[in-house]
């Protein structure tokens, strides 16, 4: 992950969108990316805040890797009322890091914590991982799976040029009961066989990219209660910022293209993506 930072800490940040008619949630945020700053700092603080001004008033932060995971729990506690955390070694990480089995312990450790309600992000990405060390990658991923079966939490998957894979061994193995595919990416095939084996499918800024027909397609099909939306900030802005700086903020404009495409009332689709995040993270209530 380390490679994606320097480059999108210092573009200008998208503006701030319309407010959303009812509060939602951004499922999927990094925000110590975003604001590259203590999880307790005042720009975390402001990030936040211009989420709440329209209406995107609950984050699950993220984790990557056993230091950043550690980020979002001490977020969660921070900003108990508004952010819950997922903790994991990306795949990225998972075949490069020192030693991996000491870094799965931090987060077998960390994953006990009440505020983290999920295991992620993990999976698989072939896009920069080498083949000599996907098997590494695949082995992360099982024992992340099997994390979140022990712990009753939902599995958060990054899936890259790898939707075979991710799909056999999640056959495998057997699927958590909450299973979310984060930045859904596949075609409507895809989605069509993740709805069935019931996973959630949470969409991104890409929904809008002008170039992604497809997730346009398959967002249409998903049954409102698989539905989530997120924004991967600081990554992926929707557009019209497609390239600046993304925030959960975001989610406003994202929200509303998703409207769009369903052809579905913007408050009921809001009203329903936050009972749908409270469903698979649980309450953000202290």
């Amino acid at each position: 992950m380390a490679d994606r930072h320097n480059r999108d800490i210092d573009r200008p940040r998208a503006p701030l969108p319309e407010p959303l008619p009812v509060p939602t949630v951004d499922a999927h945020a990094h925000m110590e990316i975003v604001t590259d700053a203590a999880f307790d700092s005042k720009e975390v603080a402001d990030v936040i805040a211009q989420a709440k001004s329209v209406n995107v008033d609950r984050i699950v932060q993220v984790g990557y890797s056993a230091e950043q995971s550690r980020w979002c729990v001490g977020a969660a506690e921070k900003w108990n009322s508004s952010v819950l955390a997922a903790v994991a070694l990306h795949p990225n990480e998972a075949p490069v890091v020192e030693d991996l089995n000491a870094d799965l312990k931090i987060i077998e450790e960390l994953a006990q914590h009440p505020r983290v309600r999920a295991i992620g992000e993990t999976g698989l990405d072939y896009f920069r991982t080498p083949p000599e060390l996907r098997a590494r990658q695949q082995e992360s991923f099982k024992w992340h799976i099997d994390l979140a079966k022990r712990t009753n939490k939902a599995l958060v998957i990054h899936d890259r040029d790898s939707h075979d894979d991710v799909l056999s061994i999640l056959s495998e193995v057997g699927a958590p009961e909450k299973t979310v595919f984060h930045c859904f990416s596949g075609d409507v095939a895809m989605a069509k066989m993740c709805i069935e084996r019931g996973y959630i499918l949470s969409f991104a800024g890409t929904l809008t990219f002008k170039n992604a027909p497809e997730l346009r397609d398959a967002v249409k099909l998903v049954p409102l209660d698989q539905l989530l939306v997120e924004t991967d900030s600081p990554f992926l802005a929707p557009a019209p910022h497609r390239g600046a700086g993304n925030t959960p903020a975001q989610i406003a404009n994202i929200v509303r293209a998703m409207a769009t495409e369903r052809n579905q009332d913007l408050a009921e689709l809001a009203t329903a993506l936050s009972e749908n995040a409270e469903r698979v993270f649980g309450s953000f209530a202290p």
